[in-house]
């Protein structure tokens, strides 16, 4: 009796310490616009580990120095770029998500593109070809240097993410009818990390592509899997809802956050960790979506707003 009691108490503490992984969080770019130097990019990793992918990459080299600067890092940012990102994950194809991907280019190492197909279809048209810059990638425009290599996406299939220990399912988003963005839910071992791209809320956009990802990860903010939520916000609550461009205001994402709530009960929500991407800073914009976010917070998440250059664990 006493052994098969401390065996079932190894098993639960094991059990526990699967789900308790966290996730490491390196902002390399926050703002979404007008900032070249601070433009969508987050590295991602398990914590304790230092096998990276990349959500987005807007910003990547100065930022990675900047990290360096603020002791998140050791080496030279060349190296960081080289050896410890593993990967992009692509949201969409705009400029403010991938130009230090394309800018960068020559200087990096072998690695994937995740993306769906449409977003692949941009880099060949008009990034990775010889009319704008070169085509590092294996596919489009000859020749084709083939440094990176494309991994084209099926939504909701999971996949690993290479010479990592993560998997990714990636999910539809709607971004200004009829253009789409990507969501991508992100595992390890039995922690989840949920990062959105660019995303305007299901009753603007007319869709249904929110409501379907907030059913998709319920069952995981319930049973506390997942550890966090990377979601935008880029105008403050004045903007008109007629001139959003698929994009999110604090009441619209607490709109959605209550729409989520539907699926886990209010009470799971208590706490989750809530990270703000993408603010367009214009004028006060910064300082007006961080006051509208706070006092919106009636369902009492944990709100991050995180910094370029400093490491977030959650």
């Amino acid at each position: 009796m006493i052994k098969r009691l401390f065996l079932l108490f190894i098993l639960s503490s094991s059990s526990e310490l699967i789900f308790a992984q966290n996730f490491k969080i390196i902002p390399l770019g926050v703002m979404g616009g007008s900032h070249e130097d601070n433009l969508s990019a987050y590295m991602v990793a398990p914590d304790g580990q230092n096998q990276y992918v990349c959500l987005d990459a807007g910003t990547l080299h100065f930022a990675i120095q900047k990290a360096i600067d603020n002791h998140v890092f050791k080496g030279d940012a060349e190296q960081i770029l080289r050896d410890s990102i593993k990967g992009y994950l692509i949201s969409h194809g705009h400029l403010d998500h991938l130009a230090g991907l394309v800018l960068n280019a020559p200087d990096d190492s072998p690695k994937p593109i995740y993306a769906m197909p449409y977003i692949i279809d941009v880099f060949k048209k008009h990034y990775f070809s010889w009319e704008s810059w070169a085509n590092f990638a294996n596919q489009g425009e000859k020749p084709a240097l083939s440094k990176y290599h494309y991994v084209t996406l099926e939504k909701g299939k999971e996949i690993p993410l290479e010479n990592t220990q993560m998997f990714m399912k990636p999910f539809p988003l709607s971004h200004g009818k009829p253009y789409e963005s990507t969501a991508f839910l992100v595992r390890s071992k039995e922690s989840y990390l949920l990062y959105l791209g660019d995303t305007g809320a299901d009753r603007i956009e007319q869709s249904q592509k929110l409501d379907s990802l907030w059913k998709t990860v319920a069952p995981l903010i319930k049973s506390h899997q997942l550890k966090a939520i990377m979601i935008e916000v880029s105008f403050p609550n004045s903007q008109s809802e007629k001139q959003l461009f698929g994009h999110l205001t604090p009441n619209l994402l607490m709109e959605e956050m209550q729409h989520l709530s539907k699926y886990t009960g209010a009470n799971a929500l208590k706490n989750l960790n809530v990270v703000i991407t993408h603010i367009k800073p214009f004028g006060n914009h910064i300082e007006e979506i961080k006051k509208e976010v706070k006092a919106n917070n009636l369902l009492h998440l944990n709100i991050v707003f995180p910094e370029q250059g400093k490491e977030v664990i959650l």
